[in-house]
């Protein structure tokens, strides 16, 4: 039997803001990206905060996990066919390219507010790219949810 070589974790952690080129490409922090050469990512519309829109970026474990846990669903639940199509229609696999950087589609770009500068979030197993002005909204919402977050932790 062969020595199997551990699958290292990814770990999305801290807040990086950058700049976005013409084309809407964004650097990716070095620790984030994928070891495999042209292992693709999944980016999709996150319209879940009232900030605004932000772009999520998931790993292809994450996705997988999405996906089995949005078929998991009760057949007759009409959220089910919803988050299939809202998923499917509001997202895109990325690749990084030899510079480390992803493209944001224009669409995607325009509904999320992205124009000139990102500020990318970790999540641990995943991290969000939000317009800065959206961003600080987020932070302001957070801390004052960070306290009754935090009873939950030992």
């Amino acid at each position: 039997m062969g020595d199997a070589k551990p699958v290292p974790l990814t770990v999305y952690n801290s807040c990086y803001r950058h700049g976005i080129d013409e084309k809407r490409r964004v650097q990716i922090p070095a620790k984030w990206r994928p070891e495999d050469e042209g292992a693709e990512l999944t980016m999709m519309l996150w319209p879940k905060h009232s900030a605004g829109v932000c772009l999520r970026v998931l790993p292809a474990a994450q996705m997988a996990q999405l996906m089995a846990d949005i078929d998991a669903m009760p057949k007759g639940d009409e959220k089910k066919i919803y988050l299939k199509r809202f998923i499917g229609s509001e997202s895109a696999q990325v690749t990084l390219d030899k510079a480390g950087r992803i493209c944001v589609p224009d669409e995607m770009a325009r509904k999320a507010d992205i124009k000139d500068e990102v500020v990318l979030v970790g999540l641990l197993d995943r991290f969000e790219i939000w317009s800065p002005a959206r961003y600080e909204k987020v932070k302001a919402s957070d801390a004052v949810l960070a306290h009754e977050a935090f009873k939950f932790m030992e």
